[in-house]
């Protein structure tokens, strides 16, 4: 309808009623925007810092992650914080003194590739809380919701070193679903484990595990063609999804009216991938499948933060250098299944030397307690190589590359100044197999102490069992 000027006596009037009393009513405000309303957050964290003292740990080997070794170096924690780290620094008066004397100190272990508390100790069917695989697209389920804290293994992992790990869905489905970063800290529930401020993440998953649990099913997908073209559907509906919410939350900004769009959790998380919000994590082991969802993610603008396991990324190391994707993979685990068929030791070496960010996980119970073990067989295997990496800077594939794939890398990973005071002090070289996890810190509180084991936390399903035995 086309609006037409009306004298400015009429538009007045217009403007204007008479009250019960004959009294003009006021003009009424001009409509101005008004701010979208946002809900409160789901689940939020709860984690609160064990008690801790300003400790210094002195005349010891550190592996920083963020420079050269350090020899006869000194670390200082305060308020969960580094606040000193070097071969100068000089302990406070009053700090906790910890004798380092032919020890090692690297920032504490995480392990960016894990399923404890959703595929938790003793692996029973009652157990099995991993994996929604009842459909290709589960982006809906969040890991956290199946998080057991009394999961054992927890305890075991930070007895090597572990401090930080992303908890993740299974690899069942197309989309299984968010993960979530959570502190190895005792707790009895999930939200008082959650890293603060973390993003969260989505875990997608190609290759052999989807087209077999529902290509057996009869269903889809039952190829990795059909797994593409599901991966393109899903995304060009969440693509939709984002453009009614941001037409609908535009709208109320500017003043205007209108009933919101009904919420779908499953795009909704998919649609928080595609603003930049959510982390995707890509189980992915083929070189040749890595190259084809860089392009679905072209395709659709989302990044993908890591290509998980990954085994064949040594062939494409300068196209995952080119698009900034970081790779969690194993040292080992050759031709366990067809698509590891190619996977060679040599493959971490082979990335670290290109460029490319590479982390050492775990997936599963075992492994999660000797990441620096594992670290030390790539170490090993690109030496032989020909590959000469050093510790200092192989030291970030269980530390520091972690924390980037978790996008968390500004609050720990390596000792400087500033991040969170997560700590190893380690029996020697980390990199040795006989180095033990002599003592533990998250945020400076000591949760780990192999000289007092006594005082170490076992959780409460431990405590039902002789010797504590699973």
């Amino acid at each position: 309808m086309t609006r037409t000027a009306l004298p400015l006596a009429v538009g007045l009037a217009a403007l204007v009623t008479t009250g019960a009393q004959g009294a003009p009513s006021p003009i009424p405000a001009p409509a101005v925007a008004r701010p979208v309303p946002t809900a409160p957050e789901a689940f939020p964290s709860t984690y609160r810092p064990l008690p801790s003292v300003q400790t210094a740990i002195v005349n010891a080997s550190i592996l920083t992650a963020a420079g050269d070794r350090i020899d006869h170096g000194t670390v200082v924690m305060d308020g969960g914080k580094i606040i000193a780290v070097g071969a100068d620094v000089t302990a406070p008066a009053g700090a906790k003194i910890i004798d380092g004397t032919d020890k090692w100190v690297t920032p504490g272990v995480i392990d960016a590739h894990s399923h404890l508390g959703v595929f938790p100790a003793p692996g029973v069917q009652g157990h099995a809380d991993g994996n929604e695989n009842i459909d290709p697209y589960t982006a809906h389920v969040w890991a956290e919701h199946s998080i057991w804290p009394q999961d054992p293994v927890f305890n075991k992992a930070r007895a090597g070193g572990v401090t930080t790990l992303l908890i993740l869905p299974g690899s069942a489905n197309l989309f299984g679903g968010r993960g979530v970063a959570v502190k190895n800290v005792p707790s009895v529930t999930e939200q008082a484990m959650k890293f603060p401020g973390a993003p969260s993440v989505l875990k997608m998953a190609c290759g052999e595990n989807p087209k077999g649990r529902y290509g057996s099913r009869g269903r889809a997908p039952a190829t990795r063609m059909g797994e593409v073209a599901g991966f393109r559907k899903a995304w060009i509906d969440a693509a939709e999804y984002a453009r009614k919410w941001d037409a609908y939350e535009k709208k109320q900004a500017s003043g205007g009216a209108g009933e919101a769009p009904k919420r779908d959790l499953g795009l909704e998380t998919m649609a928080g991938v595609l603003k930049g919000k959510i982390l995707v994590q890509n189980h992915c082991y083929r070189a040749d499948e890595m190259a084809v969802m860089i392009d679905v993610s072209k395709e659709f603008g989302y990044k993908t933060r890591a290509f998980h396991h990954a085994v064949e990324a040594y062939k494409i190391a300068d196209l995952l250098r080119e698009n900034d994707i970081c790779v969690a993979t194993w040292a080992t685990r050759w031709g366990f299944k067809m698509e590891a068929y190619d996977g060679i030791e040599e493959n971490t070496a082979i990335l670290a030397k290109k460029g490319v960010c590479v982390a050492i996980h775990s997936d599963e119970q075992r492994l999660t307690q000797r990441l620096n073990v594992e670290s030390a067989v790539a170490l090993a295997a690109g030496r032989r190589a020909g590959i000469d990496i050093s510790e200092a800077e192989a030291v970030k594939w269980f530390t520091l590359n972690p924390a980037k794939v978790m996008g968390i890398a500004d609050k720990t990973g390596s000792l400087e100044v500033g991040k969170n005071a997560d700590v190893v002090l380690w029996s020697r070289d980390p990199f040795s197999v006989y180095a033990i996890a002599e003592k533990v810190f998250i945020d400076g509180a000591l949760v780990q102490d192999a000289e007092n084991p006594a005082g170490n936390y076992r959780s409460d399903f431990e405590l039902g069992q002789p010797n504590g035995d699973i």
